[in-house]
């Protein structure tokens, strides 16, 4: 390579976001592969990804629903504490007015998950935490596959570096996601498209 003035790809090294906290008991897994719902805010998942940005990283923490694949809740910050998913799990009971007691809500075993901190907000919000085993995307298949989205449409084969620059495209493909992606699953209908017929479907059957 060098003789043909050929210059390898220098990959940057994986990042880690699943680090299981040995010293944390596991919440049990509630879900056992079946990611789906009887109605919304029955069942919610999650989990963290991460981006490169110049030579730092951003993390991003989300809450789908389950019933109606909507990001409900995302929290974006620099180092990956306890507090990303935490405000995401705030964001998501704050977009649903609060009325979220008995919602189970499955991740992996991140030691995030895992903080008593985060625990005590579930606790306080009357959210049943689920986990996965470690080191099983399949445990944690729909969030894996909305951040393989993710990855596939908005990160890869981009250069970021700015931190301002690349929040504001998150947020830009996350409302893209919620409002315009269409879903088999859902009839092929959006997210926010599915719960809007759902709020005019039980209107209606007041009224009548």
């Amino acid at each position: 390579m060098r003789t043909n003035h050929i210059v390898g790809r220098h990959l940057r090294k994986k990042k880690r976001t699943t680090i299981a906290d040995r010293t944390a008991a596991p919440a049990p897994d509630l879900v056992m592969r079946d990611f789906t719902a009887d109605a919304l805010n029955t069942r919610w998942c999650g989990d963290i990804t991460y981006i490169a940005v110049g030579s730092t990283w951003l993390y991003l923490a989300t809450v789908i629903d389950i019933y109606s694949r909507k990001v409900v809740g995302w929290s974006i910050a620099g180092p990956m504490r306890t507090s990303l998913v935490t405000d995401a799990i705030e964001m998501a009971v704050a977009a649903r007015g609060g009325r979220v007691h008995g919602v189970v809500f499955h991740t992996d075993r991140g030691a995030q998950y895992s903080a008593a901190a985060f625990a005590d907000v579930c606790r306080r919000h009357g959210i049943r935490r689920s986990m996965g085993r470690v080191g099983s995307s399949y445990d944690n298949a729909l969030a894996e596959s909305f951040f393989q989205g993710l990855k596939r449409e908005l990160l890869h084969g981009r250069r970021w570096t700015s931190k301002a620059q690349t929040r504001l495209e998150l947020f830009r493909w996350l409302s893209y996601y919620n409002r315009r992606r269409r879903h088999s699953a859902l009839g092929y209908r959006t997210p926010a498209e599915f719960e809007q017929q759902l709020i005019t479907t039980r209107t209606l059957s007041l009224i009548a």
